[in-house]
């Protein structure tokens, strides 16, 4: 009999599928339900430190005390307790509900901001914190290397902050993604995931209005995250996670192949139920059972860049000599 358990930054998983942060883990049934399905850790939803910023932007415009500085500061203060507050008590319930690990999140953009939060994360009783750092850099005057600064403190103050293991979920929004990477890896961090999600824009040409476009990843999303996984198995100090794009059991196994530790499923859970984690499960012990495989760690990275024949398989030079065969 296959097994498929494995660990991830330190903590014992039944399985490499992990149910990511997303609004259906806030709910006690739903997170019992992945837990009976095999996911083998689930991710709360995050704190956004944008949202409650703005929410107490619009607090102090309505207040008739903004003109008092300390009135701005205790409504401040009070506003990220109570919504913090809640966020513990989250934790509590679910651990308290579940034996599967329970990975807290925070969403945050800037230095200075939530890191004092992780030590009562981590009192709550959170296994684990994954903090996901959602800067798009679309001032063209801001240097590659102060993004780069950014996240290095990031990732090395939150790590000091506490005793859980902290992963840091990143975008690809760098000048060298591979430095970057690695040297994320070397803050403290026990993980990294790849990649975060940014909502994407579109466009209404009869209202003439900007509008959301897909909220959900989509198959074809998973290659970005299965070429930066090959290309960095082995070269980081840290776990390697997958994120966006993974819908089913094909997509796992192709994730650990390439050398991801663990892999994180969400916009499926949403389009084809809870199940989508028993399926994903289910095919990933068959697929092992008909390759000869016991244990994951007997495959895991064995397609990665640094175990293949030809390791520029994964650059992006091999795209045009696969197109050039092609001829008008």
């Amino acid at each position: 009999m296959v097994n498929t358990r494995i660990t991830y930054m330190g903590l014992e998983l039944k399985s490499p599928v992990i149910a990511g942060s997303c609004g259906l883990n806030r709910e006690i049934e739903t997170v019992k339900k992945l837990e009976e399905a095999g996911a083998g850790a689930v991710i709360l939803p995050s704190l956004f430190e944008e949202q409650i910023e703005n929410e107490i932007r619009e607090l102090d415009e309505q207040s008739a005390m903004n003109s008092y500085p300390e009135a701005h500061e205790m409504m401040e203060y009070f506003q990220r307790r109570h919504v913090l507050d809640n966020y513990l008590q989250l934790i509590k319930d679910m651990k308290a509900a579940v034996s599967i690990p329970v990975i807290a999140s925070i969403n945050c953009y800037r230095y200075g901001s939530w890191t004092d939060y992780a030590r009562e994360i981590a009192a709550a009783g959170a296994d684990a914190l994954e903090v996901n750092i959602f800067y798009l850099p679309s001032d063209p005057k801001v240097l590659d290397e102060a993004i780069r600064k950014e996240y290095l403190m990031i990732a090395s103050q939150i790590a000091r902050e506490t005793t859980i293991p902290v992963s840091i979920k990143v975008s690809t929004y760098f000048e060298n993604v591979a430095r970057s990477l690695r040297d994320l890896s070397f803050t403290g961090i026990k993980g990294l995931v790849l990649f975060n999600r940014f909502y994407s824009p579109d466009i209404d040409i009869e209202k003439l209005e900007m509008v959301s476009g897909d909220i959900f990843s989509h198959h074809s999303e998973f290659h970005n995250s299965l070429r930066w996984t090959g290309i960095m198995y082995g070269k980081t100090d840290c776990d390697l996670c997958t994120s966006t794009g993974v819908h089913d059991g094909i997509g796992v196994v192709k994730m650990l192949l390439a050398g991801a530790q663990a892999v994180q499923m969400v916009s499926s859970l949403y389009t084809e139920g809870i199940g989508a984690v028993q399926a994903a499960n289910e095919f990933l012990q068959l697929w092992m059972s008909s390759h000869n495989y016991q244990t994951i760690d007997e495959f895991r990275g064995k397609l990665s860049q640094e175990n293949i024949k030809d390791p520029a398989f994964y650059e992006r030079a091999q795209f045009l000599k696969y197109f050039s065969k092609y001829k008008h």
